[in-house]
Protein backbone atom coordinates (compact mmCIF):
# COMPACT_ATOMS: atom_id res chain seq x y z
CA UNK A 1 0.00 0.00 0.00
CA UNK A 2 1.50 3.09 -0.68
CA UNK A 3 2.44 5.84 1.98
CA UNK A 4 1.75 9.64 1.76
CA UNK A 5 5.18 10.75 -0.02
CA UNK A 6 4.64 8.06 -3.20
CA UNK A 7 2.29 8.20 -5.79
CA UNK A 8 -0.66 5.84 -6.02
CA UNK A 9 -0.39 4.05 -9.46
CA UNK A 10 -3.68 2.72 -10.37
CA UNK A 11 -2.49 1.50 -13.63
CA UNK A 12 0.77 0.35 -14.50
CA UNK A 13 3.44 3.66 -15.02
CA UNK A 14 4.37 3.66 -19.05
CA UNK A 15 7.48 1.70 -20.02
CA UNK A 16 9.47 2.75 -22.83
CA UNK A 17 12.75 0.30 -22.88
CA UNK A 18 14.68 2.78 -25.17
CA UNK A 19 14.49 6.04 -26.44
CA UNK A 20 11.70 8.31 -26.14
CA UNK A 21 10.20 9.57 -29.50
CA UNK A 22 9.43 13.06 -30.11
CA UNK A 23 7.43 14.02 -33.10
CA UNK A 24 7.75 17.76 -35.15
CA UNK A 25 5.46 20.13 -34.00
CA UNK A 26 1.95 19.21 -35.60
CA UNK A 27 -0.15 22.47 -36.08
CA UNK A 28 -3.11 20.20 -35.48
CA UNK A 29 -2.24 19.81 -31.57
CA UNK A 30 -4.82 22.94 -30.52
CA UNK A 31 -7.59 21.84 -32.53
CA UNK A 32 -6.83 18.48 -30.57
CA UNK A 33 -6.67 20.52 -26.94
CA UNK A 34 -9.83 21.93 -27.97
CA UNK A 35 -11.96 18.84 -28.49
CA UNK A 36 -10.68 17.62 -25.79
CA UNK A 37 -11.48 20.52 -23.55
CA UNK A 38 -15.01 20.28 -24.92
CA UNK A 39 -15.33 17.13 -23.55
CA UNK A 40 -13.96 17.50 -20.57
CA UNK A 41 -16.68 20.60 -19.78
CA UNK A 42 -19.43 18.66 -21.49
CA UNK A 43 -18.68 15.70 -18.77
CA UNK A 44 -17.99 18.34 -15.96
CA UNK A 45 -19.61 21.85 -16.56
CA UNK A 46 -19.42 24.47 -14.01
CA UNK A 47 -17.00 22.32 -11.73
CA UNK A 48 -14.25 22.74 -14.70
CA UNK A 49 -12.56 26.06 -13.08
CA UNK A 50 -10.67 25.87 -15.19
CA UNK A 51 -9.23 24.05 -18.64
CA UNK A 52 -5.46 24.66 -20.11
CA UNK A 53 -3.51 23.20 -22.65
CA UNK A 54 0.08 22.61 -21.41
CA UNK A 55 2.77 20.66 -22.10
CA UNK A 56 4.86 20.76 -25.19
CA UNK A 57 2.30 20.64 -27.57
CA UNK A 58 1.20 23.56 -26.49
CA UNK A 59 3.72 25.57 -28.01
CA UNK A 60 3.50 26.20 -31.77
CA UNK A 61 7.05 25.20 -33.20
CA UNK A 62 7.89 23.00 -30.34
CA UNK A 63 8.78 19.23 -31.30
CA UNK A 64 7.42 16.77 -28.67
CA UNK A 65 5.89 13.45 -27.84
CA UNK A 66 2.45 13.46 -29.43
CA UNK A 67 0.54 13.78 -26.49
CA UNK A 68 -1.52 16.87 -25.71
CA UNK A 69 -1.32 17.66 -21.82
CA UNK A 70 -4.09 19.49 -19.72
CA UNK A 71 -4.34 20.96 -16.38
CA UNK A 72 -7.87 20.87 -14.99
CA UNK A 73 -8.42 22.63 -12.34
CA UNK A 74 -11.78 21.62 -9.64
CA UNK A 75 -12.52 23.01 -6.51
CA UNK A 76 -10.99 19.89 -4.38
CA UNK A 77 -9.02 17.50 -6.11
CA UNK A 78 -8.64 15.40 -3.09
CA UNK A 79 -12.57 15.17 -3.54
CA UNK A 80 -12.64 12.39 -6.68
CA UNK A 81 -16.63 11.41 -6.55
CA UNK A 82 -16.74 15.31 -7.41
CA UNK A 83 -15.45 14.99 -11.19
CA UNK A 84 -13.95 11.51 -11.32
CA UNK A 85 -17.19 9.42 -12.09
CA UNK A 86 -17.96 12.34 -14.59
CA UNK A 87 -14.99 11.86 -16.19
CA UNK A 88 -14.54 8.52 -16.40
CA UNK A 89 -18.06 8.55 -18.11
CA UNK A 90 -16.61 10.83 -20.61
CA UNK A 91 -13.79 8.05 -21.20
CA UNK A 92 -10.78 9.01 -19.04
CA UNK A 93 -9.29 6.73 -16.66
CA UNK A 94 -7.89 7.49 -13.28
CA UNK A 95 -4.37 6.36 -13.49
CA UNK A 96 -2.13 7.95 -10.69
CA UNK A 97 -3.04 9.96 -7.04
CA UNK A 98 -0.74 12.42 -5.40
CA UNK A 99 -2.06 13.33 -2.44
CA UNK A 100 1.48 14.32 -1.27
CA UNK A 101 1.97 16.53 -4.41
CA UNK A 102 -1.16 19.11 -4.76
CA UNK A 103 -3.26 16.86 -4.74
CA UNK A 104 -2.58 16.03 -8.21
CA UNK A 105 -4.73 13.77 -9.80
CA UNK A 106 -3.64 12.24 -13.40
CA UNK A 107 -6.31 10.80 -16.00
CA UNK A 108 -5.31 9.67 -19.66
CA UNK A 109 -7.50 9.05 -22.68
CA UNK A 110 -7.81 5.06 -22.79
CA UNK A 111 -5.07 5.45 -25.52
CA UNK A 112 -2.86 7.36 -23.47
CA UNK A 113 -2.42 10.04 -25.90
CA UNK A 114 -4.56 13.02 -23.62
CA UNK A 115 -2.82 13.47 -20.43
CA UNK A 116 -5.07 14.93 -17.98
CA UNK A 117 -3.74 16.90 -14.81
CA UNK A 118 -6.09 17.55 -12.09
CA UNK A 119 -5.66 20.16 -9.25
CA UNK A 120 -7.67 22.24 -6.61
CA UNK A 121 -8.18 25.68 -7.27
CA UNK A 122 -5.32 28.43 -6.09
CA UNK A 123 -2.63 25.38 -7.04
CA UNK A 124 0.75 26.88 -6.84
CA UNK A 125 1.44 23.94 -9.66
CA UNK A 126 -0.81 25.49 -11.80
CA UNK A 127 0.41 28.57 -12.45
CA UNK A 128 3.86 27.49 -12.82
CA UNK A 129 2.94 25.17 -15.68
CA UNK A 130 1.44 28.32 -17.23
CA UNK A 131 3.94 30.73 -16.80
CA UNK A 132 6.46 27.82 -18.08
CA UNK A 133 4.16 27.30 -21.39
CA UNK A 134 4.03 30.97 -21.52
CA UNK A 135 7.64 31.60 -21.45
CA UNK A 136 8.50 29.21 -24.17
CA UNK A 137 5.67 30.60 -26.11
CA UNK A 138 6.90 34.21 -25.69
CA UNK A 139 10.76 33.54 -25.72
CA UNK A 140 12.43 31.58 -28.63
CA UNK A 141 15.66 31.29 -27.11
CA UNK A 142 14.00 29.34 -24.02
CA UNK A 143 12.11 27.12 -26.71
CA UNK A 144 15.35 26.21 -28.59
CA UNK A 145 17.08 25.84 -25.37
CA UNK A 146 14.15 23.11 -23.82
CA UNK A 147 14.07 21.69 -27.32
CA UNK A 148 17.58 20.84 -27.29
CA UNK A 149 17.12 19.30 -23.93
CA UNK A 150 14.24 17.46 -25.05
CA UNK A 151 16.27 15.96 -27.86
CA UNK A 152 19.42 15.00 -26.32
CA UNK A 153 17.45 13.29 -23.59
CA UNK A 154 14.60 11.62 -25.76
CA UNK A 155 17.57 9.63 -27.68
CA UNK A 156 19.34 8.33 -24.57
CA UNK A 157 17.54 4.90 -22.94
CA UNK A 158 15.20 5.26 -20.51
CA UNK A 159 13.08 2.46 -18.65
CA UNK A 160 9.84 4.67 -18.14
CA UNK A 161 8.46 7.93 -19.68
CA UNK A 162 8.44 9.18 -16.32
CA UNK A 163 12.37 9.20 -15.89
CA UNK A 164 12.46 11.39 -19.34
CA UNK A 165 10.05 13.37 -17.86
CA UNK A 166 12.17 13.72 -14.51
CA UNK A 167 15.42 14.37 -16.18
CA UNK A 168 13.65 17.40 -18.34
CA UNK A 169 13.49 19.16 -14.57
CA UNK A 170 16.31 20.77 -14.19
CA UNK A 171 16.06 22.88 -17.60
CA UNK A 172 12.16 23.30 -17.22
CA UNK A 173 13.17 24.66 -12.98
CA UNK A 174 15.88 26.84 -14.77
CA UNK A 175 13.12 28.51 -17.19
CA UNK A 176 10.58 28.67 -14.51
CA UNK A 177 13.15 30.96 -12.79
CA UNK A 178 13.69 33.52 -15.15
CA UNK A 179 10.15 33.49 -16.29
CA UNK A 180 9.22 34.75 -12.06
CA UNK A 181 12.29 36.60 -12.23
CA UNK A 182 11.02 38.80 -15.04
CA UNK A 183 7.66 39.08 -13.30
CA UNK A 184 9.45 40.21 -10.14
CA UNK A 185 8.23 36.91 -8.34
Amino acid sequence: MPDATHPEFLHPPVRVDGPVRLAEADPGWPAQFVRQKERIAAALGARALQIEHVGSTSVAGLAAKPVIDIVLVVTDSAEEAAYVPDLEAAGYVLRVREPDWHEHRFLSDSDRDVQVHVFSGGSSEVARMLQFRDRLRSRPDERKLYEQTKRRLAAQRWDYVQDYADAKSAVVEEIIARAQADLGQ
